[in-house]
């Protein structure tokens, strides 16, 4: 099959395309047809070798872990899938070689669930880590309530624009941090947008004089202590973006596959209570455009590359 691959670590020069082994289909997995596959900022920091300390690379490493396809076949334990079904997946493993940006990828039955049905193909790929990292960041560890109070950081990012829909959806208001060119965007995703930089937490305190009852960083750096500082009294702190936010009585968390909370996300969008916003699409050919893309950290919503 045709996949995208790198041999070493490096920046986005070391992307190939080209022709690689098809597959083996474990008795749990199911082969499928990849349509699109999302990227995400852990696909280039796992690239560049950010994340060698705790995932090993069996290179050549097939990268991404986003996807959406069609089944071709489900393995001889798997009852869950048949062939023709239209699925998603956070198809991440405790390695990293086999990964979505190919023509077909080999998914554990545990990292998938069914397409949103309301959802392109391209939609549907950007669904699985953002939504997932946002909902179980939200509900499993800031357990947001009603009539809450959250700060969400980069909230018009691929994450960032989940995170808002899902809080809104659960009953909190959302103020959310975003630069003034997307300031319309977080508007529409039912959050109150302030912009970055010098006096965020003066502009954050005007809507909030009493501080918020949770923040959603995924920024790191300088945001966590301003984020502390705006918390509520018994107020919760939560990043995916640096570990140091324990240092400021926070939680970090690292997004894990559950089939149940996915399909929990694609129940949520067949109801309208979230949307993905893909800004770009690129051609399988044209991964490492769609990573640098991502690097250059200004995306709103989500870059996805399509495959044919």
């Amino acid at each position: 099959m045709k996949a995208i691959s790198y041999s070493r670590y490096g920046g986005p020069e070391v992307l190939e395309l080209g022709e690689v082994r098809d597959p083996k289909v474990g008795p749990d997995s199911v082969l499928v047809k990849v349509r699109a596959a999302a990227v995400n900022p852990v696909d280039w920091k796992c690239r560049e070798g950010y994340l060698d300390g705790i995932l090993d690379a069996v290179f050549p490493v097939i990268p991404g872990w986003d996807v959406s396809g069609v089944v071709v076949r489900p393995g001889v334990a798997v009852a869950e899938y048949a062939e023709g079904d239209e699925v998603i997946g956070y198809v991440r493993e405790d390695f990293l070689s086999r990964g979505t940006f190919a023509e077909y990828v080999a998914a554990p039955v545990r990292t998938l669930a069914r397409k949103p049905r309301n959802l392109s193909f391209e939609e549907a790929a950007g669904l699985p880590l953002a939504g997932l990292t946002a909902y179980q960041t939200l509900h499993k560890v800031l357990r947001i309530g009603r009539g809450e109070t959250v700060l969400v950081h980069a909230a018009a990012g691929g994450v960032g624009s989940l995170a808002v829909q899902l809080a809104v959806h659960a009953g909190a208001r959302v103020i959310g941090t975003a630069s003034e060119r997307n300031h319309d965007f977080v508007r529409e995703l039912g959050g109150e947008p302030v912009s970055y930089g010098d006096g965020l937490a003066d502009r954050v305190r005007q809507l909030a004089p009493d501080g918020v009852d949770a923040v959603f960083d995924s920024v790191g750096g300088e945001a966590l202590a301003v984020s502390a500082a705006l918390l509520a009294e018994k107020g919760r702190l939560a990043s995916i973006a640096d570990p140091e936010v324990v240092k400021h009585g926070g939680q970090y968390y690292f997004v894990r596959p559950d089939h149940e909370d996915l399909t929990r996300l694609t129940e949520l969008a067949e109801e309208g209570a979230i949307t993905v916003h893909v800004s770009r699409t690129f051609p399988l050919e044209r991964t490492a455009d769609a990573h640098r893309a991502n690097q250059e950290g200004r995306t709103r919503g989500k870059i996805v590359v399509t495959v044919d």
